[in-house]
């Protein structure tokens, strides 16, 4: 019965310097928590783009983003229109001339998302949704 009641003390002063110490709290150096991966997604992707006539820029980059991470388009434009996201659900965003944000959200399942500058038929970013 003594040996139970150690046993227990032990890992019971165990289990309390771990959450008291932080446990498994990574750092980035300075003292402070780094950002989590859920805490990094939920800070929104923000990607300039620009149209002018039949150019666009980016055109058919790649670009990274987490799942669930939202995507603010900055767009500066000439003249309005709307840009098509193949995602799923698909989703479309109208632009005004001059400059828009516009936000793409919902992007909930891994792959490749495609997001076109729908009256030009021009990819402006492929979103590797991770």
């Amino acid at each position: 019965m003594r040996r139970t009641l150690v046993s227990l003390a032990v890992v019971i002063c165990a289990l309390t310097l771990t959450t008291a110490c932080g446990g498994d709290e990574s750092t980035d150096g300075s003292g402070s928590a780094s950002p989590s991966a859920t805490e990094q997604a939920a800070e929104p992707k923000v990607i300039p783009v620009t149209i002018e006539g039949n150019s666009v820029t980016p055109n058919g980059e790649r670009i990274e983003v987490e799942t669930g991470q939202d995507i603010e388009l900055d767009v500066t434009a000439d003249a309005p229109g709307e840009i098509h996201v193949h995602s799923t659900p698909e989703q479309e965003l109208e632009y005004d001339e001059g400059e828009s944000t516009l936000t793409i959200t919902g992007l909930e399942q891994p792959g490749t998302v495609d997001v076109e500058v729908h009256d030009l038929e021009k990819i402006i970013v492929q979103l590797e949704v991770h």
